[in-house]
């Protein structure tokens, strides 16, 4: 089997493929038939969180990963236990002619409070291949494998590796390092024996059928063959190091901490490619976000450690390509945009770098005594993303240091917050009545006869106590593919109704979500379908089928959808294109997508076409997609793509397509947001009563455009005098306010209300400040109804008596009911209340001593 996406489109349980089993996941829950029983493969995988895989962790060891391949075998319901622990012996040992000397097992020791005995099967088993001293017990961490929370699991036998010296083994037997983080003692394959099912409540039930699941690290396995003692020493990291020691000056094995930098950017660098390549850009929620931190991390490492300043981890996409390519040809495929999209992201970030030094150098003026605020730098980490190791390492420089116990404890609250937002908790399946396959019905009818199958109960923190509901044939389209899922309801013989508030899709299972229950579950319902919801999301679909054809022929074939997401209300689709559409061809595309709609270009559709036939045929396969053998197929006219979603029966039920907005996502990547049918006629109704509002205030002129640039013109020579008019005032104001300054304690004081916008008080102050010597200014002004409090002080001044003109108008913006900030020498605040301006002219006294 081919690698599935790294990034998971399809399963709200999980962001990224962790594991190989993922994509197989339906087979072990019984909710789907595999094609083939026994299956091999190696699966991209992306681990950021859990057992030894924790990102910060990741470059300081030498042999874990954010990105890597796992090799795996799999039997779905076929061989089991013995044929698996044979195989794997002799691949190791046989094929790969890996020392047995060198090898230990480990089995599952059994746990009392889960009344699972020790695993004396997979013993025995062992035996056979292994001497007894070599076949160590492991706890339920390290022994007993589960999906999650809930679903299949069993127990594991793991095989370890010693790479260490002769002397070293002399000292400590291998036995003891075992699963105790040695670098040189590690885990290289695991065997997992699926047999059980875990259920909510946490009790353990036998599956119907055995599994098995096999895991080894691709990266680990070519440590040993390659006779090295860490990943990084082998070929497949070597060209990536060897590139980042020319690009940053530097030498690899020379110092701890450049190597720990050398190794986060090697590794980093494949799992920001490799997510790109698989459709996921960095973003700033969800997982995009996993892999702008993950990117941001690398790009600190090398700005800290190997001292490089501008973009360079982007230049080593082509080392990457040319070694990795051959076996996952997207990397070929999407070099540009990673590459661009990489470079984008470095820039931003070593700008986001400079900007938190800045703030930095304002949180440590601040600062009374020498420990910094943990919430402080928990805002600079979490508002600005400016890294909390950096800023200690800063802070140490400049001898300071930070309250940690203060920051994590704000991170640990942010972590809390944000999983109790996303904690989903389910209950068990119920079984209604068995069913072997749920059909999907929903491109011929919205509405047929169903029985419920199964259902659950589950609460979030969002939505409350909700149902998923499972029938054995459904109308209802579940999410997938950027189209929502249908809404709708289940009416029964006696009229009562259960509203079907979403449709989703989970492990090959169709999920209608409902507030309650049926109160006869096991009578026959009608499901129906949304009809109005369905047809303007179908609609919008199609549109976006015809909007990919349209780009391709005004920008170029070079244009690949990157992303959609349609709604009933409107559509949005993310393309690649290496520059702003111009307003001349965004009319250009609107057109071609109309035209298409006027000719009324029926729907062609084949439901279960050969996947290469597909393509020879012209279809269109979408990037970061896993496609089965069999496939379906939208064509409109000319536009031919892959899709599984729900489209119009003709191009004339869209009835108009109007472009509303279009802009960047990322670097090569640009967004156009459209809309059709009644969204169109209501958006051209809402552009007419704007017209005739224009119109109206311009008393009914005939031609409004010309009449607003007139009015313009005239604004524009209004502004003009107005400024020549301030100007005047602020220099007569000036003259006055010179007189006023008093000394207080050896300095030039003055506080005062002027009738002066911001602009005006700040070019005042200045030219105040150009005249007079040791000057300390507070000056306010009310403006539309706001107080506004700006505080200049000499440079000299302020340091000679440690002032700080943003401390002390964030201090004074109380009095006003605001708040603000600045440079120690000039600083402004802004308030609702005028009415505090006084007392905040008389406390600023306070300040001289």
């Amino acid at each position: 089997m081919a690698s599935a996406p790294m990034v998971i489109k399809n399963d709200p349980t999980l962001m990224f493929t962790n594991a190989g089993m993922n994509q197989f996941k339906e087979f072990f829950l019984g909710n789907g038939t595999p094609k083939d029983t026994r299956v091999t493969d190696t699966q991209k995988c992306l681990r950021v969180s859990g057992k030894h895989n924790d990102l910060e962790e990741v470059g300081k060891d030498t042999y874990h990963h954010t990105m890597f391949e796992m090799l795996g075998n799999w039997s779905f319901g076929d061989y089991f236990k013995q044929d698996a622990i044979d195989w794997a012996w002799e691949l190791l040992t046989e094929v790969y002619k890996i020392d047995k000397n060198k090898l230990y097992v480990t089995i599952f020791e059994g746990d009392d409070s889960e009344g699972l005995e020790r695993d004396a099967e997979a013993y025995d088993m062992w035996k056979k291949h292994v001497a007894e001293d070599r076949i160590l017990n492991g706890n339920k961490k390290d022994n007993f494998w589960e999906m999650g929370d809930q679903g299949p699991c069993g127990p594991c036998s793991e095989i370890h590796v010693d790479l260490r010296s002769e002397e070293e083994k002399a000292k400590t037997p291998g036995a003891e390092l075992v699963n105790a983080d040695h670098p040189q003692v590690v885990e290289i394959w695991n065997l997992v024996f699926i047999q059980f099912n875990r259920k909510a409540d946490g009790s353990l039930e036998n599956l119907p059928a055995r599994h098995i699941d096999t895991g080894m690290g691709f990266e680990r396995l070519c440590m040993v063959l390659q006779d090295k003692t860490s990943n990084y020493d082998t070929d497949v990291f070597t060209p990536l190091i060897r590139e980042i020691e020319t690009i940053a000056h530097s030498k690899y094995g020379q110092s701890e901490e450049t190597d720990i930098a050398i190794r986060v950017i090697a590794d980093h660098v494949r799992a920001v490619a490799f997510s790109i390549a698989d459709g996921q850009l960095p973003s700033n929620t969800g997982a995009g976000y996993v892999i702008r931190r993950i990117l941001r991390r690398a790009v600190r490492y090398g700005f800290t450690f190997l001292n490089t300043k501008e973009p360079f981890i982007y230049k080593l996409v082509s080392v990457l390509v040319d070694e990795m390519s051959k076996a996952f040809p997207e990397l070929k495929k999407q070099q540009n945009l990673i590459f661009n999209v990489i470079k984008e992201e470095e820039q931003s970030f070593l700008r986001t770098l400079d900007q938190g030094l800045v703030l930095l150098d304002s949180i440590i003026a601040e600062t009374k005594g020498k420990e910094v605020s943990g919430a402080k730098a928990f805002e600079l980490y979490d508002t600005y993303g400016f890294p909390i190791d950096l800023t200690a390492l800063i802070l140490s420089e400049k001898g300071y240091t930070l309250d940690e116990k203060a920051f994590q404890t704000e991170l640990q609250k942010q972590k809390d917050r944000s999983r109790a937002a996303g904690k989903i908790e389910a209950g068990d399946w119920t079984i209604v009545e068995e069913d072997s396959e749920e059909e999907f019905v929903g491109y011929d009818t919205l509405q047929t006869p169903v029985r419920i199958t199964r259902y659950r109960k589950i609460n979030t923190k969002k939505e409350g106590d909700q149902y998923q509901l499972v029938f054995n044939l459904t109308p209802f389209y579940a999410e997938g593919g950027g189209q929502v899922g249908d809404k709708g309801y289940l009416e029964a013989a006696n009229g009562d109704v259960v509203y079907i508030t979403d449709t989703k899709k989970e492990n090959n299972l169709i999920i209608h979500l409902s507030k309650n229950l049926p109160k006869n579950l096991n009578e026959t319902f009608t499901a129906v379908v949304d009809a109005k919801q369905r047809h303007r999301t179908q609609a919008n679909h199609s549109a976006t089928h015809l909007l990919h054809q349209a780009l391709r022929a005004v920008l170029g074939t070079h244009v690949e959808q990157k992303g959609s997401m349609v709604h009933s209300g409107y559509l949005r689709f993310d393309f690649s294109h290496f520059s702003k559409v111009t307003a001349e061809e965004l009319k250009d595309i609107e057109q071609f997508v109309n035209a298409r709609i006027q000719e009324q270009l029926p729907l062609e559709e084949q439901r279960a076409i050969p996947y290469d036939q597909a393509i020879a045929e012209g279809a269109i396969a979408l990037f970061g997609e896993k496609y089965g053998d069999a496939v379906r197929t939208i064509r409109f006219g000319k536009s031919m793509e892959l899709c599984g979603g729900t489209h119009a029966e003709n191009t004339a039920d869209i009835w108009y397509f109007k472009i509303k907005s279009e802009s960047a996502v990322a670097s090569g990547i640009r967004r156009i947001e459209a809309i059709t049918g009644d969204a169109v006629m209501q958006y051209f109704e809402e552009q007419d009563e704007q017209l005739e509002a224009v119109r109206s205030l311009l008393n009914n002129a005939k031609e409004p455009a010309k009449s607003i640039e007139s009015l313009q013109s005239e604004n524009n020579e209004l502004k003009k005098q107005l400024e020549v008019l301030l100007a005047e005032k602020a220099k007569n104001v000036k003259g006055e306010l010179k007189t006023e300054i008093q000394e207080v304690n050896g300095v030039q004081f003055l506080a005062k209300e002027v009738d002066l916008d911001a602009n005006g008080i700040k070019d005042l102050a200045f030219q105040l400040g150009g005249e007079v010597d040791d000057l300390f200014l507070l000056l306010a002004s009310r403006q539309g109804g706001k107080a506004l409090l700006s505080c200049y002080i000499d440079k000299e001044l302020a340091k000679a008596k440690d002032l700080n003109a943003g401390t002390i108008v964030r201090e004074l913006g109380k009095f006003i009911q605001g708040g603000g900030g600045g440079q120690p020498f000039f600083a402004t605040a802004g308030g609702k209340n005028p009415d505090g301006i006084a007392q905040a002219l008389n406390e600023v006294k306070t300040y001289l001593g």
